[in-house]
């Protein structure tokens, strides 16, 4: 499997334009640390985690304080592009501290040429945002964000996430554009997402809504209908929906001069067949769902490639209420098969021995926790108010 894959790398590598790669063997030699004005900023660092597979392979760039904000970029080996040519992006990440009470992201960005790494914030302009927005177990999803024209886009249907392992160990996130106008996502190099830009996001099409084209008066578009024929039967409404309990007594005890004149409890009436309602037929004069004829866009420009950027940094712009995650094996190139190589070499390995790893850790790290614990966010401090997440979030999108 190794010779395999080691094949693979040395074919794809010899036609592939890698624009940056990093596994932080060497530190964060590459990365500047941003600051932004008025924020509490939060300290990186090298590190594989509380628990690891291979210490040395499992360093990565590591969030280390919690309720914090984090500013970091790193210049692109060679500028990046997509123009013509495909682009992928692709990272690892690993949440050690994940709360499910909690909602938090792993995003990085691809960013143009003139951002300033030492002030990079939600403010700054970016090309792409990708990676893993975490919520709970259920509404975890992945976020692939195109800037066009000053505005940022987000995808029409999100990237569903499953995390069968709750999360706890790492998983990689690829993004592949491709200069058809068409894209795919994947995760643990499993596809997840795939079609055209234009259809899932929000980049102008080439026919819209005529907005003069109103739907007529007379247009019929109830597929169904009362059946004209069909007549309530006589005497349905005269059949109580309760009546009093054929089967009570009076009690022995009772006196109607003190408790009133006795009655029997009202019980649901077998007979009765609720509310009378006509049979529904189909509609003869349905004519169709409506919608308004098609008209040329003006703002679509004919054989513009959408999604074409000219990158020359990366980054990630963060608020984190939990510290442990680490971001490892970032990789951004112009070969998808390149990338998969890439992710059985470095990630894959990791990830199938991470278990063990941390079944063992737990056993010699975690005391027995009361029911609720974790989970259920007992340990925040609930003194602490959080900056405001959402807010922060739809400034930076």
């Amino acid at each position: 499997m190794a010779a395999a894959v080691a094949s693979l790398i040395g074919l794809s590598g010899a036609s592939s334009t890698v624009y940056f790669e990093d596994d932080f063997t060497k530190g964060m030699d590459k990365w500047t640390v941003g600051t932004m004005p008025g924020k509490e900023m939060g300290k990186w660092d090298v590190t594989p985690g509380k628990w690891f597979v291979d210490e040395e392979a499992n360093k990565g760039l590591t969030i280390t304080e919690d309720m914090r904000f984090y500013s970091i970029t790193a210049p692109l080996d060679k500028p990046a592009s997509s123009k013509g040519k495909d682009l992928v992006i692709q990272f690892s990440a690993k949440i050690e501290n994940h709360q499910y009470a909690f909602c938090g992201g792993g995003y990085i960005k691809l960013l143009p040429a003139g951002t300033k790494a030492e002030s990079f914030n939600g403010d700054d302009e970016y090309q792409i945002m990708f990676g893993p927005d975490l919520c709970g177990y259920d509404v975890s999803h992945v976020h692939l964000i195109f800037n066009h024209k000053g505005e940022n886009l987000l995808k029409t249907d999100k990237i569903s996430l499953e995390y069968s392992d709750k999360n706890e160990f790492t998983h990689l996130y690829t993004a592949h554009i491709k200069p058809d106008g068409t894209y795919e996502v994947f995760f643990d190099l499993e596809s997840k997402a795939k079609g055209k830009i234009v259809e899932d996001w929000g980049f102008p099409k080439p026919e819209i809504d005529d907005p003069d084209d109103k739907k007529p008066s007379d247009w019929v578009d109830e597929t169904m209908m009362d059946d004209p024929e069909d007549k309530k039967p006589e005497g349905y409404d005269d059949i109580p929906a309760q009546i009093p309990d054929p089967d009570a007594t009076k009690p022995d005890d009772w006196d109607d001069e003190d408790d009133g004149e006795w009655e029997a409890p009202m019980v649901d009436n077998p007979d009765y067949k609720g509310e009378w309602s006509p049979k529904r037929i189909d509609n003869p004069a349905y004519k169709g769902e409506w919608k308004p004829k098609q008209i040329k866009n003006k703002d679509y420009e004919e054989g513009v490639q959408l999604a074409a950027y000219e990158g020359a940094m990366l980054g990630f712009e963060l608020w984190i209420v939990n510290n442990g995650t680490i971001f490892d094996n970032i990789l951004v190139t112009d070969d998808i098969e390149y990338a998969k190589a890439q992710g059985e070499k470095l990630w894959k390995p990791t990830q199938e021995g991470e278990k063990e790893v941390k079944e063992k850790w737990d056993k010699e790290n975690k005391p027995d926790e009361p029911e609720g614990g974790e989970e259920d966010g007992e340990d925040f401090d609930e003194d602490e108010e959080p900056p405001e997440e959402e807010e922060e979030e739809k400034d930076e999108l």
